[in-house]
């Protein structure tokens, strides 16, 4: 077997081209170059004046992050993938020479981005260049959210209930080993699925129920796009209802129409977008004992039609990056989430640009 040369690699990566790489495909569209300021703000690297190994570029272990997050790898399988795949390298612009961040350097630059909170303001710095390109929040927006798997706990009963009540177990204080692979943060609920057709064709009275335990994602998207333009991350026990008021409605909207279902509707969410200046459109929910009047139907029936657009959007990010949170804690499960809603907005924003380009 001969040895590769240069003309070898060039050709192996024109043909990925022709395949369809997706990653170049995000090298064309997106100038990842914008993230650098608020990068090197979160970083604070020092100017090496005292010697030591330069670090790695940031743009470039952003550009890994979003490698991990399209793809759902681990620190490690990272790092072994970028060293294997010339669609990576390429992406990062490295060559078979160049040195590779190792899965520890990978690990560090997410936690330095995670204590210094640059999630939101990385998210912000993308959605202001949609909107340069012309993608305005337009149309009135939908309010939604879904539940995000963690690794599940095992916990005693005596710990659960100081986790409750917002105490470190006793048993945990001096164990900081095992602290740090506890996570105090993600919480146990219910979700709920349509019970299916039994054989002889009858469907149960009552839904399943399915013990979950995770986190919660709830996003905001414009009607006319579907770009996520607001979202929030919290337990998976937390209410949807009450984010609404929590600075999930986008006001920058050019439309006031806000399209919700019925975990939304409450007299505290009506009062507040009446106040705000927005025109709810939010699911009614049924009369209690009572069967729902036909109009009422009719009109939920209307809305549905618009709002179910946003589970196109929790969709995409299950089926295609394989949403899940591996890390412990809210901060940094905020930080998945939020990693997640920009490279879902990538995502978005290539296929707009792509049909725009065939148009």
């Amino acid at each position: 077997m001969k040895q590769p040369g240069f003309f070898d690699v060039e050709e192996r990566l024109a043909r990925l081209s022709g395949l369809g790489d997706q990653l170049e495909a995000f090298s064309r569209t997106v100038d990842f170059e914008v993230f650098r300021p608020d990068l090197e703000k979160a970083l604070a690297y020092s100017d090496g004046s005292k010697g030591g190994r330069p670090p790695f570029d940031p743009v470039l272990m952003f550009k890994i992050l979003v490698i991990q997050t399209l793809n759902n790898l681990s620190d490690e399988r990272t790092e072994y993938l970028i060293n294997n795949r010339l669609s990576f390298m390429r992406f990062l612009g490295l060559g078979l020479s160049d040195r590779v961040p190792d899965a520890k350097t990978v690990w560090l630059y997410q936690k330095r981005l995670t204590q210094a909170g640059a999630i939101e303001r990385l998210f912000d710095r993308f959605d202001a260049t949609l909107r340069n390109a012309g993608y305005l929040p337009m149309s009135g927006q939908i309010l939604d959210a879904t539940l995000v798997a963690a690794p599940k706990q095992r916990n005693t009963n005596a710990e659960k209930a100081d986790i409750r009540a917002g105490r470190i177990p006793e048993d945990w204080q001096d164990k900081p080993a095992k602290m740090s692979h506890k996570d105090r943060h993600a919480r146990w609920t219910l979700k709920f699925t349509k019970a299916k057709r039994q054989d002889d064709g009858t469907i149960p009275s009552s839904d399943l129920a399915i013990p979950f335990f995770g986190y919660k994602s709830h996003v905001s998207i414009d009607r006319k796009f579907r770009f996520i333009r607001k979202w929030k991350t919290t337990d998976a026990a937390a209410s949807d209802g009450a984010r609404l008021r929590e600075g999930l409605l986008d006001k920058t909207n050019t439309a006031s129409s806000v399209w919700a279902d019925t975990a939304y509707r409450s007299k505290a969410n009506e009062d507040f977008m009446d106040k705000e200046g927005f025109v709810s459109k939010v699911h009614r929910k049924k009369p209690h004992l009572k069967p729902m009047p036909r109009h009422i139907q009719k009109s939920n029936a209307g809305k549905s039609v618009i709002r179910s657009r946003v589970e196109h959007v929790f969709a995409d990010q299950k089926s295609q990056t394989r949403l899940f949170v591996r890390t412990v804690g809210i901060s940094r499960a905020t930080m998945r989430i939020g990693l997640a809603n920009i490279v879902y907005n990538m995502r978005r924003f290539l296929f707009l640009e792509r049909l725009n380009a065939s148009a």
